[in-house]
């Protein structure tokens, strides 16, 4: 059976892509061939990755893109992207991001695959586009969306065989916007086995945040509660890839806090090992960003049983049931996170750090990808 999987990113930081590269290679693994169609754009910088690549039995091709607005919104699954597709004949067509171009072309595709005689089937990942109370949209950007879920996703969801949600919190998002809740199925994005079978290793008197340095995770309220803490000799490190601009800011703020011989920024990791390793060596961890799809670092160090904290978001309080695996503060609210930090610090949370991995034993890979297979089976069943 043919695969083909559409994202707009497959190279660089960028939490779909990470879905969409570990999701191919397994499927690819289970004896199906996968290829990957993208933009050349690297997520996170202003590189181009190279045209085509191979990544073990997954084949990626890359196109040209035109930004149209936003980090994501592009386009990219042009003419010759659309022709190549209808060459490979794929069974299944897995497009993801809702309200992205690239996905209503898919349902094209296939529409044209069967007046050839061919079966196609159209699975939808939606990756959580929908933020709470639309704050942090501009007034053009709140206007787009509405127009696109009037007029353009109300037609097509209900066209899509499979609608696959990796937060059940975007489930009532996509009902209101026209969505088959009997084509809906919940599908969390997976981690792999190593966060929970690697052995753990030395822990320090640290606070980690892990992810892109980026404004929409607003880093500033770490490193304001780090001022406020009662443990002096706690530190912060901050991991992973540096936006311009947004990271100077941070700089600034460290040193007008007089806090810089305990806040570190470190560069990012990508190799898993080290990265459980980073974990490991942090006694909390903290998500403070007020939009998340599906927060993968926070299930990476609930599996390693850390103490999470995060803010009081729709994605996050998902994940993290406040005084049972983890703590939640109000969000943009440094004295509130200084304060849980003080709490945690000062607990054994033994039983909390439990139940964390407890909880997030269901987003192990080798769990997610037979539920992916098996929506694959039955669809491609009828």
């Amino acid at each position: 059976m043919r695969i083909l999987e559409l994202c707009n990113f497959s190279a660089g930081v960028c939490g779909v892509w990470a879905r969409v590269r570990e999701e191919s290679i397994r499927l690819a693994k289970l004896g199906y061939e996968v290829k990957v169609f993208s933009s050349n754009s690297v997520k996170g910088s202003d590189e181009i990755a190279k045209p085509e690549e191979s990544i073990n039995d997954v084949k990626i091709k890359r196109y040209p893109f035109i930004k149209l607005g936003g980090e994501s919104f592009m386009h990219w699954f042009g003419k010759s992207a659309q022709r190549e597709a209808l060459e490979y004949k794929p069974d299944v067509i897995i497009a993801h991001n809702y309200r992205q171009l690239h996905t209503t072309k898919a349902l094209k595709i296939a529409k044209r695959l069967k007046k050839q005689g061919l079966k196609c089937k159209v699975f939808l990942v939606t990756h959580a586009p929908f933020v709470e109370g639309d704050i942090t949209r501009s007034f053009l950007a709140k206007k787009a969306v509405w127009f696109y879920d009037k007029f353009i996703g109300k037609k097509t969801l209900k066209k899509f065989d499979k609608i696959v949600v990796i937060s059940q919190w975007e489930i009532p998002f996509l009902e209101k916007s026209g969505a088959d809740k009997n084509k809906t199925i919940y599908i969390p994005n997976g981690i792999p086995e190593e966060f929970f079978t690697q052995k753990i290793s030395k822990e320090e008197n640290k606070i980690l945040f892990l992810g892109r340095i980026s404004p929409k995770k607003k880093i500033e309220t770490i490193i304001k509660a780090m001022a406020l803490i009662k443990d002096k000799k706690t530190i912060l490190e901050i991991v992973g890839p540096q936006e311009k601009g947004y990271f100077e800011m941070l700089e600034s703020l460290v040193k007008s806090l007089n806090i810089s011989n305990r806040v570190k920024f470190s560069y990012p990791i990508f190799d898993i090992a080290n990265k459980i390793k980073k974990i490991d060596s942090a006694r909390i961890f903290i998500l403070p960003s007020r939009v998340e799809g599906m927060p993968q670092s926070l299930i990476e160090a609930m599996a390693r049983e850390k103490i999470v904290i995060g803010s009081d978001s729709i994605a996050i309080r998902d994940l993290i049931k406040d005084g049972k695996n983890g703590y939640l503060f109000e969000f943009d609210n440094p004295q509130d996170l200084a304060r849980k930090i003080d709490a945690a610090l000062s607990s054994n949370n033994k039983n909390i750090k439990k139940e964390a991995r407890k909880f997030v034993e269901k987003f192990s890979w080798n769990k997610i990808i037979f539920k992916i297979e098996n929506i694959i089976i039955e669809t491609n069943k009828r």
